[in-house]
């Protein structure tokens, strides 16, 4: 049961129009208008993982950027401002498939919501991965197994 496009873009529009003071901090207004959408142990999970500095940016030489958090159990993969008419995000935790594909109970789970605040706020932890890192990467990730050849 997905939840309604129409409520998806409003705490889209929310999130993009949110405003902070020179310290990168929250005002009073955005935060009661995130408290309007979201359930307070979201927003301070969300919070959280910024203040902890685990929503990082990682960005190719051609400018293909992907967001990953670390959660408390593993890394995740975020996806934000998909042009997908039903999903402007996606998370690849349990939570995110549950709670907001599964049973439509949440507009987003605590990983995009804390990258869309880290996103809009400038606070990612920004990587860049060099063309040398990705050769390697890929190499090993595609290399046949030992004995592929041997049969």
């Amino acid at each position: 049961m997905l939840l309604s496009p129409k409520l998806l873009r409003l705490a889209d529009k929310v999130i993009d129009s949110l405003d902070f003071d020179s310290s990168q901090y929250l005002t009073e207004e955005s935060l009661q208008r995130l408290h309007d959408l979201f359930p307070d142990v979201l927003i301070l999970a969300a919070l959280d993982l910024i203040d902890q500095r685990k929503v990082t940016e990682s960005s190719t030489p051609w400018g293909f950027v992907e967001y990953e958090v670390l959660g408390s159990t593993a890394t995740h993969i975020v996806h934000i401002g998909l042009s997908n008419t039903l999903m402007s995000s996606y998370c690849t935790c349990p939570a995110f498939n549950f709670t907001v594909l599964e049973t439509g109970k949440s507009l987003m789970c605590k990983h995009v919501l804390a990258t869309r605040l880290a996103v809009r706020i400038g606070l990612c932890v920004k990587q860049q991965i060099s063309l040398d890192y990705l050769a390697t990467s890929i190499s090993q990730r595609y290399r046949p197994p030992d004995n592929a050849y041997t049969q």
